[in-house]
This record gives C-alpha cells, structure tokens and sequence, in this order.
C-alpha cells in the first residue's frame, strides 16, 4: 500500500489529486508501525523488548535524515516525479523480500537454530489463535492505554514541529543559509541514536532493578524531561549554534521514549499488543497532523517563539502523565 501510493504521488496533476494520494499513502504508513511492532513480539526475549522498538524506529528517523539529501540529489538529474516512481518500486521489492522471508512463529523459520528457540520460549506464551476477537472493550476501557496514548499524542506534536517546520524555523528565525538549512537532519541524526539507547537503557534497568514499571517510566520521564528543559533555551538563545544545539538535545530527549512507549505496548498489550498500539499510534498520528497546521498559524500570528513553548509545555505535562501508569497491568 505505501509503495503503491509512493509511486501514484508521482502521477498527481494538481492540488487535489496530491491530496488524495497522499491521505491515501498516509493510510499505508501507519499501518506499518503497530504491524512491525507486533511482528517482534515472538521474535524478542522480554528482556529486550524495549532495544528491538528502539532499533527498529531508528531506522525511521534515519531515513528522514538522510532522505533528504538522495532527494534533492535525484530530483536534481531526474526532476520530482521519477523519485516517487522509484521508491515506490523499491517499496515494492521491500514488500515482496519481506512476505517471503518473515514467519510469524521463530520453529516456522528455516534458519532458526535448537539454541535461539529455547531463547525465544516465551513465544508460546503470546502466540495466539487466529479465531480469537480482539477484546476491544477491555483495551478502550485501559486508563494506562490512554495515558499512554495521551503522551504519544504530545509525542507526535513535537515531532512533527522538527519534520515539517524545522528547515523553515532555521531559514526564517535563524536566518541560515539553503545550504546551512541541511543542518535541519541533525536532530533527526540524533533521535536515530536516542531511538536505540533509550529502549537498551530501559531493557537493562528492569533487568537490575526486576522492576518493569521503575525501569520503563524512569527513562520515559527522564526524555520528557530533558526535552521540556532544552527547548526553551534553544529557541530563545540569541546564537544560532548554540540555538541548534540545545533544539537538538530537545529532540533526542522525547525520542529517548519512543522505544519504551511502543515496548509499554507490549507489555500491557501482550497478544493483543498490535491492536492496543494501534490506538497510541493514531494518537500519535493525531498530535502530528495537528501540530503540523498548528506551528504555521503559531509562528504567523505571534512568532516563532509560541510553537516552541507550546512543545515545552507538552513535553512537561507527558512527563507527569506517563508517571502515573503502569506497564504490569495487563488489557488482554
């Protein structure tokens, strides 16, 4: 679905039709997360659940970091529509080795060994059968779920402040250069480490401590934390540097619980964890569209300052909120 909308984004004619197609790619995308995140469940020992959400949303945010750059490089020799139709066709080459080689059960895979199953014997413990209904009501009925999902949403806002308003930010309040705006990845390069060091962190700290809800909140505060402290200096700092800097750390701060929160997923979701991550993703996905619209009518009307401080204050309130839930218990 992604890479066929991928490559149809290359046939848009006008205003409308790009709408459409990307509404329709956007459907796509986000099925994917919950889909991969649930796809690790039987793959992962539950103690590393967090460094293998961390890993894999890694890979996202180095993407957006470096996409950048083949972009502007490929549209240089080719021009903007045959982009779209070739990573639309890697998409589908994407899809295709995947289907073929992914098993949903660890004894189903050809390459699996006596030794990595008897490390995985927690798969017989979430494998579920296919005729069971997902307990929707159980999960809506979660206060973790929407706490949780309520912090995804705060997530989402300052995420997208970063994708889709950051380049603009350095242009218009920092006044860098076409070239200098290239600086614009650097937070995203940043997050691609955080992704991974903060789901590693927490996987050892409930290890020492045996205690899932210390080591899981602690880190998923500690991000929230760091990112409500550094963006206030970073957009009030009269040097540009030292601005890009401190707006750097208040990136890798949230991304530092992106690994955690997909892991607390798993952890209350259990069998049902791709659909109780579905939820915190739309969430998620909510607070990105409407920061997106947000930011521009902010910085319009009073300044560049105000979208900023509004992702400090959402940052501060998700670290109190995400302190009052608990990944033991259980939707499913």
């Amino acid at each position: 679905w992604w890479a066929i909308f991928t490559a149809a984004t290359g046939l848009s004619y006008n205003a409308a039709s790009l709408g459409v197609t990307r509404f329709l790619f956007g459907m796509g995308e986000a099925s994917a997360f919950p889909a991969g995140s649930r796809a690790l469940v039987r793959w992962l020992p539950t103690r590393r659940r967090a460094f293998g959400q961390g890993f894999q949303h890694a890979g996202s945010r180095l993407g957006a970091a470096l996409a950048p750059v083949f972009v502007i490089l490929l549209i240089s020799i080719w021009g903007w529509r045959p982009v779209f139709f070739s990573f639309g066709f890697v998409g589908l080459l994407w899809a295709a080795g995947w289907y073929s080689y992914y098993r949903d059960l660890p004894r189903h895979h050809s390459k699996i060994n006596e030794g990595e199953l008897q490390l995985l014997k927690t798969e017989c413990a979430v494998a579920t059968p296919a005729s069971r209904s997902v307990p929707w009501s159980r999960i809506l009925r979660s206060s973790d779920l929407w706490i949780l999902s309520a912090c995804y949403f705060c997530y989402g806002w300052v995420l997208w402040l970063y994708l889709a308003w950051f380049p603009t930010y350095l242009r218009e309040a920092r006044h860098f250069t076409e070239l200098k705006s290239g600086l614009a990845s650097l937070p995203l390069l940043a997050a691609t480490f955080t992704n991974v060091i903060g789901g590693l962190l927490s996987d050892r700290l409930v290890s020492r401590w045996k205690d899932l809800r210390r080591g899981r909140l602690i880190v998923s505060r500690s991000g929230f934390c760091i990112a409500g402290l550094a963006l206030l200096p970073g957009v009030l700092a009269p040097n540009p540097v030292l601005a890009l800097v401190c707006l750097t750390i208040a990136l890798a701060g949230p991304e530092l619980t992106v690994a955690v929160s997909w892991a607390m997923c798993i952890d209350i979701g259990g069998n049902c964890s791709g659909s109780v991550s579905s939820v915190m993703n739309t969430l998620g996905n909510l607070g990105g569209a409407l920061g997106a619209v947000a930011v521009g009518y902010l910085a319009t009307h009073f300044g560049w300052t105000s979208p900023f401080i509004v992702a400090c204050g959402l940052c501060l309130l998700s670290s109190v909120l995400v302190s009052t839930m608990d990944p033991r218990r259980s939707v499913c």
